[in-house]
């Protein structure tokens, strides 16, 4: 069976909502987005790349695969990010999405995302990862299927905003297997289901 590993940007309140610039998301009158970008540095890059470095497959959630494509599909800088981006196979999990064409190497799951992406984890294949995606991961999380969480916990609060949980998440217990600190004070922090 294949793990589901979850890399997700949030604030010490929790918010996920819009980490990488203004227009990101601005779903529910967000005025916060592009949070994250004054705490980059060499440290989280460094950090971020051992994930690439690992064989896998992405899995996306609707929204995030489009915005992704927006961001990278049409890149051809040669940022090794940008090369794996557009190499590596994608899932994206939807109900409304006709089909995946729009940014190659993607696949559509169509339907409900917790009995296709729990098929998916079950068949065999590298290992599955997501980026983002909130509320796939939500829906993920809440079935069990979620094995490793990546946290990048962010040193602000904003007050507002789509939070990692929302409503009640089952009783799910995990344990650190690695915290690095950035220079600009973000614990990157992995966890592992128990």
């Amino acid at each position: 069976m294949r793990s589901l590993s979850v890399t997700m940007s949030v604030t010490l309140d929790g918010v996920v909502q819009g980490l990488g610039r203004a227009d990101e998301d601005t779903r529910g009158g967000f005025r916060h987005g592009g949070w994250g970008t004054r705490f980059q540095d060499d440290v989280m890059a460094e950090e971020m790349a051992k994930g690439m470095s690992r064989r896998g497959e992405m899995l996306f959630g609707r929204r995030t695969w489009e915005d992704f494509i927006t961001a990278w599909a049409r890149r051809e800088d040669g940022n090794p990010f940008t090369t794996h981006m557009n190499a590596v196979t994608k899932y994206v999990a939807s109900t409304t999405l006709e089909d995946a064409d729009a940014w190659p190497n993607s696949v559509l799951l169509p339907g409900d995302a917790e009995k296709t992406v729990a098929e998916l984890k079950s068949r065999p294949g590298p290992d599955l990862s997501v980026i983002g995606s909130a509320s796939l991961v939500h829906t993920l999380h809440a079935a069990g299927l979620v094995d490793h969480y990546t946290l990048l916990i962010f040193p602000l609060t904003l007050g507002s905003g789509r939070r990692l949980f929302e409503g009640p998440a089952p009783l799910t217990e995990f344990t650190l297997t690695s915290c690095v600190t950035t220079t600009k004070g973000v614990l990157i922090a992995r966890y592992d289901r128990r």
